[in-house]
């Protein structure tokens, strides 16, 4: 692809990398330098006159530091007199501050996308926000991607669709969990889940049949994985034949991995739109790098983006 740059922040260079080998295109360098008062500065290696820059930087933890990169980087690109400057953000880190839950608290979201537009950002290319509604946050174009672009071939090709069931680990993942039943054709159930407080579940039930089936679990993050551990846990309880998980987010927070080892999970998806920290021989992960890199070619050529 000529006219472009591809930069990347210290986030994740392996995904930049891949997408760059899709768009055949070399990954430009960025120097990130660190002064004694321990402030950020980022230094763009490449020409970006008149040019069309594509920063990859997914928000991942150390989340501020990962943020404030990209936000640098975006603005030595407008500095540097580029034509175009988009951020392509696989992952959302604020994703789930999209709301005031409790008063007087900051909604981290808005704060963001107010952020990266002060800063210069023309265009965000992200994948499965937590909450769809963010995409209002931002007053510039926001092509929001699917994981199911690449979840549904995977699931064609390791599953028996006769005898599998979607399943939700919460009503609030309804409407995904729905649209995967829909395009493979099979049953949904939901679990109902209630919080003792943040990152713990107190109770969960069922609503729908699981035995004798083969259960999907579909979910947007896995953070601390008590909430999918619990329900894969409670779908053998009910007499289901195995239950596996897909998940466009591995954040992965301890103790995950060792809930994740310890649960009824035969095994859990993820895409790489994290870095994946730490490791389980149930975990597998999928490249979305080739679902970048299309809606990267379809933005230059003005071409439509729904079909992904």
């Amino acid at each position: 692809m000529k006219g472009i740059v591809v930069f990347s922040g210290s986030a994740h260079h392996a995904l930049a990398d891949e997408i760059c080998d899709h768009l055949e295109v070399p990954r430009s360098h960025v120097k990130i330098s660190r002064f004694s008062n321990d402030c950020l500065q980022a230094q763009l290696l490449a020409n970006c006159r008149q040019r069309d820059v594509y920063i990859v930087q997914p928000l991942v933890p150390p989340t501020q530091e990962h943020l404030m990169e990209l936000l640098l980087m975006i603005d030595a690109a407008k500095r540097a007199s580029a034509h175009y400057i988009a951020a392509v953000i696989p992952y959302f880190g604020w994703a789930r501050q999209d709301r005031k839950d409790k008063p007087r608290v900051s909604i981290g979201a808005k704060l963001i996308a107010d952020l990266l537009s002060v800063a210069g950002v023309t265009r965000l290319i992200t994948m499965d926000l937590h909450a769809d509604q963010i995409q209002g946050f931002f007053n510039v174009p926001v092509d929001h991607l699917y994981a199911s672009t690449v979840f549904v071939d995977y699931l064609r090709k390791s599953s028996d669709l006769e005898n599998t069931v979607i399943a939700t680990p919460d009503v609030g993942g309804a409407k995904r969990a729905n649209s995967y039943a829909k395009f493979l054709g099979v049953p949904m159930v939901i679990c109902h889940k209630s919080r003792a407080k943040a990152n713990e579940v107190a109770e969960m039930t069922i609503i729908g049949e699981v035995e004798g089936k083969d259960v999907i679990l579909v979910d947007d993050i896995v953070d601390t994985a008590g909430t999918i551990c619990k329900a894969a846990d409670l779908m053998i309880k009910n007499g289901a034949r195995s239950v596996r998980a897909i998940a466009s987010h591995a954040v992965l927070s301890d103790p995950a991995t060792e809930r994740i080892d310890a649960s009824a999970l035969k095994e859990i998806i993820f895409t790489d739109s994290i870095p994946l920290r730490k490791h389980s021989d149930k975990i597998r992960v999928v490249s979305t790098a080739s679902v970048f890199a299309e809606a990267i070619k379809r933005v230059i050529n003005h071409e439509s983006i729904s079909i992904l």
